[in-house]
């Protein structure tokens, strides 16, 4: 599949592409350090956000347990600065099976979809990991941006619905990483560029998979619920991405503070 085959359905899910002001402020050299290092926190947060979803909706506690540790050495790297990045690779593991809860319908289908994504979320975060050392660019802690905070203000606080706003922010949130990434990979150098079209494909995916979950797990009558709450998160994202911003990361809006 073509890159412009791969986007599409991704541009027309996005109610706006990202704006020129972002793209000319992200290929300034002085601004690798941060894109870089805030792809990276990135990658960690969606491996936490979707290993979130199964602990709270799907599996008992000894599950959960396992998967705690299977993302425990990433989060001791970031957030302790602790042990040696190089031997992460080899630690992107589950040690045993993860079991649904019986009366969880969608269970499997989650834990499916969401492990497979934590896994390459993952592999994603040792490959920055490594372009990083490349590039001398040590790590440090940085602030979040808007972004996600600005999506998950508006989810829902009861049950169903908070699931199912959590799973389209999810989307919306891999669908605008798959975005970003295609625009500025013909705006870097090769081995960068070549990184960041290599991870569409799987960003790709991850979108459509958020979105397969939230609307089975809606069920088809709820269909035009779930597609109301689709359209309001459009627009909330839109207005994230469009709108002055003056913390300049990975996903925030219109650059303010351009020198």
């Amino acid at each position: 599949m073509t890159t412009e085959k791969l986007l599409a359905p991704i541009q027309s899910f996005l109610k706006c592409e990202t704006p020129q002001a972002w793209i000319d402020e992200a290929v300034k050299k002085k601004n690798l350090p941060i894109i870089l290092i805030d792809h990276l926190i990135c990658e960690l947060k969606a491996a936490q956000s979707a290993m979130f979803l199964i602990r709270k909706y799907v599996v008992d506690k000894a599950s959960g347990d396992v998967l705690l540790a299977w993302l425990q050495p990433f989060e001791t790297l970031i957030y302790k600065r602790e042990g040696d990045w190089r031997t992460l690779a080899a630690k992107n593991k589950l040690t045993k099976s993860v079991i649904p809860k019986a009366d969880s319908s969608y269970g499997q289908s989650l834990i499916d979809k969401m492990v497979l994504l934590i896994k390459e979320e993952l592999h994603h975060f040792y490959q920055v990991l490594e372009i990083m050392d490349e590039y001398g660019i040590e790590y440090r802690s940085i602030t979040p941006c808007r972004y996600a905070k600005g999506l998950l203000r508006q989810v829902k606080t009861f049950e169903p619905d908070a699931l199912i706003d959590k799973l389209i922010v999810g989307a919306y949130i891999e669908a605008r990483s798959c975005e970003r990434f295609a625009k500025l990979a013909p705006h870097v150098d090769k081995r960068l560029g070549d990184f960041y079209i290599s991870l569409l494909r799987s960003e790709a995916r991850h979108y459509q998979d958020y979105l397969t979950l939230a609307k089975e797990i809606a069920g088809p009558e709820q269909a035009e619920k779930v597609d109301n709450r689709i359209a309001h998160f459009a627009e909330v994202e839109a207005k994230l991405m469009t709108s002055p911003d003056n913390d300049f990361k990975f996903h925030s809006g219109v650059p303010t503070n351009i020198s």
